[in-house]
């Protein structure tokens, strides 16, 4: 069925659903307005209306049934009221064409007297109707159509207040939102500050916006490398190299992990770890040595499943040493931990001056281990412009210490040994 619209019906119709009214609950506010608008007129019913697309809703009645709550937009005398700006009045309903045949003249409750204001917003969008109606012809009079002008203010105040309660609502959910977003945005900083830095660094410069440097008296530094890399980097596509250290790195990771040892860098092939700057543990030799046993038997057998399918392998040459160091951070944009001092240069020889396949360790760290390791005296080896450094292949666990041919795996007693020299951390490797 056809009926009158307003000019900005599509505007209009928006602004009534952002309202989020149709439909909701009995207010006492509106209902008290339309129980006034009814005593003041002398009118038996009196009704606060939306007008929706397709249908007229009752968002306050007073001298209707309670069934009566909505009807169709064409049979709704207050689709022509919200096509104006003033009061639309019609004294005799059934003597007027466009309201003769109407269901509310016809039928139930066979009204004749109709008198609707438009609720129109300040953005000038008529939303709905306050109404009043009686079942025989009749007329307002000035005062009372003032009234309900004033009335019909109320309820467009009540629906001002409806909206500025809504955008509060939006406002406190975007500002959860945000601090939600904020929240998990710190969460994954810290995640990646302490990915980057040691755990105990990290809160560090998180609480106090700087790290201070720290003179290590004793921390064991572990060197790592490729034999053969330089040449198979000339040879093989950048993809392919990349994921070939990226499962060795990953793997040697996990290891510095488990063994409690804090990776400092990789530079090309290169793998630096260290254990001991951050705790007063002095078995941080021992935990090198079990770190650098156990990357030697991840990258076997690397190699080994590299071999089957035809791949490129690598052999992996370790070097270690244990003395004083230097910790701190570095930059101001990319924080990076690291640590300084000529037992770094000297884990460094050792790696440089090992062999691969075989853990090379300085005489300061087989003096630490030796109780426990296998041990294998290489002699003196001379570095440029330097002393000549005593060197070991470190071959194992001792026999005694170990549940495998391969001296990798310690068993009960070497757990109980190194429990007794006063750290429990170990006691999964059994």
């Amino acid at each position: 069925m056809s009926f009158p619209k307003p000019a900005n019906e599509p505007d209009r119709l928006a602004a009534l659903r952002a309202l989020d009214i149709l439909d909701s609950a009995p207010e006492i506010a509106y209902d008290e307005i339309a129980e006034l608008a009814a005593q003041i007129c002398g009118c038996p019913v009196a009704y606060i209306s939306f007008i929706d697309d397709d249908r007229r809703w009752l968002k306050a009645r007073y001298g209707l049934s309670p069934e009566m709550i909505e009807a169709p937009r064409a049979n709704a005398v207050c689709t022509t009221t919200i096509c104006g700006a003033e009061v639309f009045m019609v004294p005799d309903m059934k003597q007027d064409p466009r309201f003769e045949n109407n269901p509310l003249v016809v039928g139930g409750p066979r009204c004749r007297f109709y008198c609707g204001m438009p609720l129109i917003t300040d953005e000038g969008y008529a939303l709905g109707t306050l109404c009043v109606m009686d079942f025989e012809p009749r007329q307002l009079t000035f005062e009372q159509t003032e009234s309900l002008r004033r009335l019909a203010h109320q309820v467009l105040s009540q629906l001002e207040l409806r909206r500025k309660l809504i955008e509060y609502d939006q406002t406190i959910r975007e500002l959860d939102n945000a601090r939600a977003a904020a929240a998990a945005e710190k969460a994954r900083a810290e995640e990646l500050l302490r990915n980057l830095l040691p755990a105990a660094i990290a809160e560090e410069l998180q609480k106090n916006g700087k790290v201070e440097p720290r003179y290590i008296r004793s921390a064991t530094i572990l060197f790592a490398d490729f034999q053969g890399f330089t040449l198979l980097a000339e040879r093989s596509e950048p993809a392919a190299l990349v994921g070939l250290l990226d499962r060795y790195f990953t793997a040697f990771d996990d290891v510095s992990a488990r063994y409690g040892l804090e990776k400092v860098k990789t530079i090309g092939d290169a793998y630096m770890a260290v254990a001991g700057t951050l705790t007063s543990d002095r078995r941080h030799p021992i935990d090198v040595c079990m770190a650098a046993l156990e990357m030697q038997a991840r990258v076997e057998r690397i190699k080994a499943q590299s071999e089957k399918i035809r791949l490129p392998a690598l052999e992996l040459r370790v070097g270690i040493h244990t003395g004083p160091v230097i910790s701190g951070i570095v930059g101001n944009r990319r924080f990076t931990f690291d640590i300084w001092g000529d037992a770094v240069n000297t884990a460094w020889f050792m790696e440089a001056r090992g062999v691969p396949g075989r853990i090379n360790v300085s005489e300061t760290v087989a003096g630490h281990v030796r109780a426990l390791f296998d041990l294998e005296r290489r002699g003196a080896i001379e570095a440029k412009h330097e002393r000549a450094h005593e060197m070991f292949f470190l071959n194992g666990l001792r026999p005694e210490y170990s549940r495998s041919p391969d001296g990798r795996l310690p068993n009960e007693k070497f757990v109980a040994e190194y429990n007794r020299l006063g750290h429990s951390g170990m006691a999964a490797m059994a």
